[in-house]
């Protein structure tokens, strides 16, 4: 168990590398893609840049060939501590069709990724200017210097960057000509030198805390940080909503205390004359759904995303996911959904056999395809779009499999046996009232109170009460952001599990004394006689119209 432990913090957590001076510290070269796309990213070797004669990839996890990850090894050397003055890195001559292709991706604005140390370093490949309007000006360059800013303390990396400060760009002319800059042009070609330099300085950070450097440094656009908003609106929201639903309740239960204090002599024929109100369907609220097995699937598919929700926020808190560990909540969250795949089986087949559901089979299989099944579909879409495009956003035929295997050995499994396990389980269904043999019939109702306008509102309430802190959610998913404050999310977390939606039984009247009916008690009263019962809190009786003179009353 102590193994399990150690290995599951190696894994999440990450060693601080050691370096000694002199060592080599290796730069991968990762992708390339536009600055205002995120989603859009290539692998940097399919521009006409420097390479080795042969490629080779870093080992992965799973998690950053989610995020579209194919770090490779590149021709620069740097070793720890030791700086370099422009230093070449190859000669390349680029054909016209080479030198197009840079120039196109200059002008969409491509950007650049490197790793050092699991420290990103972006930069611009090449620059652009326009200027005047009559006549205009559109000039293009290409960046053949890079100058490497790396600083440490003691035996580790800190952060690392990029520039290209002091440094003039190659210009990429439309067609051929003369030579510019020293570079030679003609016949077609352009023959490029690409240099290199690097400087090291210290730095006073502490390693445990260089994810702070990385999250202070803008080459991104920086979105506002207002997550104390975020929590100052949930709680608004929730304070809100709990004062509407406490004077509602106070309304209700003070009409319903006028009613059934009202004198005998006076008003208790008013009170014999059956329940009013949202009281009338109080023995139909308790009635089986007529599709058991879809709200069973979704019961549990809910289920397993709060516990997996809180299993990643609990082991953010804990410590175990470094930022410059790419994707490992991605890979922590793909592990997690196969193992909590129980807690979906369990609970859907446990609620559909409590309700009489007799196709538990089905219910089982509903429960484990219900998110994956749609998830698979659209994925395997986008998927392909990606694989057409060249981008590294398509994931390789052995993740494919890899993730496959996770949900046909692991996650189907673990959700039949949860599935046979809350069958045999659970119990019968107690509702706190009877239920009615034929359904009560309800009128036409105007469209506001129709169930997708309640779906819409119901969910739009807690929708709000997250949105602030869900925006950086999907911009560390789908965007650049690194999302490091996970004790505002746990606390916003709190909050949408807090939200006040409250559902008060039918005829909850805090041990108000009701009639019981004869037939329901087994007892055949003759006329005349009184029959009274204390009826304990929160169980509600029906009250039936007084039949052949029989004289009902409460007291």
């Amino acid at each position: 168990m102590e193994l399990h432990c150690v290995l599951i913090l190696c894994l999440f957590s990450g060693w601080a590398a050691g370096y000694k001076q002199g060592d080599n510290v290796t730069l991968y070269v990762n992708k390339v893609g536009p600055y205002h796309n995120p989603q859009e990213t290539y692998h940097y070797y399919t521009l006409p840049v420097c390479r080795p004669e042969k490629v080779h990839h870093k080992s992965l996890s799973l998690g950053e060939v989610l995020d579209g990850d194919r770090m490779a090894e590149s021709l620069y050397h740097i070793r720890f501590r030791e700086n370099v003055e422009k230093k070449t890195l190859c000669q390349l001559t680029l054909s016209e069709k080479q030198v197009d292709q840079l120039r196109e991706a200059i002008e969409e604005l491509y950007y650049f990724e490197f790793v050092l140390a699991e420290i990103p370093i972006w930069g611009f490949v090449g620059y652009i200017e326009e200027s005047g309007f009559l006549p205009h000006s559109h000039k293009v360059g290409l960046w053949t210097h890079l100058d490497f800013n790396i600083e440490y303390n003691g035996e580790s990396v800190i952060f690392a960057n990029v520039s290209v400060k002091d440094v003039k760009p190659v210009p990429l002319e439309e067609g051929t000509g003369a030579a510019v800059g020293g570079v030679g042009v003609g016949g077609g070609t352009l023959t490029v030198t690409h240099t290199y330099s690097v400087h090291w300085y210290e730095s006073s950070l502490p390693y445990s805390r260089r994810a702070e450097r990385l999250r202070d440094y803008s080459f991104f656009p920086k979105t506002l940080e207002i997550h104390w908003l975020s929590i100052i609106n949930s709680l608004v929201l929730v304070v809100l909503l709990l004062g509407f639903v406490i004077i509602i309740l106070m309304r209700v239960l003070k009409n319903d205390f006028a009613r059934y204090n009202v004198e005998e002599d006076g008003s208790c024929d008013d009170l014999d004359q059956g329940d009013n109100g949202w009281k009338i369907i109080h023995t139909d609220v308790f009635r089986f759904p007529p599709f058991k097995s879809l709200l069973c699937a979704v019961l549990g598919v809910g289920a397993q995303f709060l516990t997996l929700a809180t299993a990643i926020i609990i082991m953010a808190l804990l410590g175990m996911f470094n930022v410059h560990r790419h994707g490992a909540i991605n890979s922590a969250a793909i592990v997690l959904y196969a193992l909590t795949s129980c807690v979906s089986g369990y609970v859907s087949c446990s609620f559909y056999t409590q309700i009489n559901g007799q196709r538990w089979v089905w219910n089982i299989i509903l429960a484990s395809s219900l998110f994956s099944a749609p998830l698979f579909i659209t994925w395997s879409v986008v998927n392909s779009i990606h694989w057409w495009c060249g981008s590294t956003q398509a994931l390789p035929a052995t993740t494919v499999l890899l993730l496959l295997g996770a949900w046909v050995l692991v996650g189907f499994p673990l959700t039949v046996i949860g599935g046979i396990v809350g069958k045999n389980r659970a119990g019968s269904f107690q509702a706190p009232c009877r239920t009615r043999n034929i359904p009560r019939q309800i009128p036409p109702q105007p469209w506001y109170k129709h169930t997708v306008v309640h779906m819409a509102i119901g969910g739009f309430l807690p929708f709000s009460a997250i949105s602030v802190e869900l925006y950086y959610i999907f911009a560390t998913v789908w965007g650049r952001e690194h999302y490091t404050l996970y004790g505002i999310l746990l606390c916003v977390f709190a909050i949408l599990l807090s939200e006040p939606v409250f559902h008060e039984r039918p005829g909850a009247e805090h041990g108000v004394l009701r009639v019981l009916p004869a037939h329901g008690a087994g007892l055949l009263p003759d006329a005349g006689q009184r029959v009274l019962l204390v009826v304990p809190r929160f169980y509600p009786l029906h009250l039936p119209q007084p039949q052949n003179g029989l004289n009902l009353k409460s007291t």
